[in-house]
Parts: structure tokens; sequence; C-alpha cells
């Protein structure tokens, strides 16, 4: 039997954003072969200028990051979908490993096989150094609380 991630293609507006919120919840749990697990075997992605393979090279990358992005947080929220693809804008805070806070702005572009497996992601990011005054995102690592305003809310 297949691997099945719901919600699965086509979107409605409430799937697509369940779907979006699970992201969100994954990549906050910092923990890359969990967040691998949500993509393909064979996924492709493209984040900012570097180009990935399969959940071994996807793993890799966020273990990565993880290592140098400390006290990350992030917000997502569905800007578009259509199908088995779906468009989100993020933004994520953290601080590397001399203090200094960065609030990082993006975009991506999903598309999800049959299985609710993501088999294609395309990533543009932007950092903007802060400081911690500037900071946004005030929730203790782990999953964004229910009440905590999303991206829109915080006018992002």
């Amino acid at each position: 039997m297949a691997e099945q991630r719901p919600p699965v293609p086509p979107f409605t507006e409430e799937t697509a954003r369940r779907k979006v919120r699970a992201a969100e919840d994954a990549w906050n749990t910092r923990d890359p072969r969990r967040v691998a697990l949500a993509y393909t075997p064979d996924s492709r992605w493209r984040n900012r200028a570097e180009f990935l393979a399969g959940r071994e090279q996807i793993a890799a990358f966020l273990t990565r990051k993880w290592q140098r992005e400390h006290d990350y947080r992030l917000v997502k929220e569905l800007w578009a979908f259509g199908g088995e693809r779906i468009a989100v804008r993020f933004a994520y805070e953290w601080h590397d490993g001399d203090g200094q806070w960065h609030r990082s702005y993006g975009n991506e572009n999903w598309e999800f096989d049959e299985h609710g497996l993501m088999a294609h992601r395309l990533a543009s990011v932007n950092d903007l150094p802060i400081t911690p005054e500037q900071r946004l995102l005030h929730w203790p690592l782990g999953r964004r609380p229910d009440d905590h305003p999303g991206l829109t809310g915080l006018g992002l």
C-alpha cells in the first residue's frame, strides 16, 4: 500500500489550509527525518540556490539548516491553490551562533502526488537582520499556538 499523507489532491480551500498548517507544524518540530516523510522518496526541491532530490538530501539539508538557525519559529499562510498545487508565503525568525536575529521571508510553490506527498517544492527566501525587539514570533519552541496571529494578523 502506498504511503498516504492526507489531505490529498485535488485541494479545496479547506484542505489546502489544513495542508499548509500541517507543513508549518512539522517544520516547527525542527525534526529533519519527520519533515522529510511529507515528501515523495524522489521529491525535487529548489531552496534559494540549492537543488535537492530525495528524502535523504532533504533531511541532510534540514539538519544543516537547523544547526545554524537557532530558536527557529515559522508561520506559513495559504496564498493560492488549484488541483494538486498549493502556493504559500511564509516568515520565520531565528538567530545565528553570534546571537544576531533574522526574519526570513519567502514564497513556496508545492506540487503533490495523488497520495498527498509533496513531489516538488520551489522556495524563494530573503533574510532580514532584525533586533530582538523587532521579533514578532513569540511562543515556546514547537507548534504555533492557535491564538498566535498568522502573517496577515502580524502585518507581514
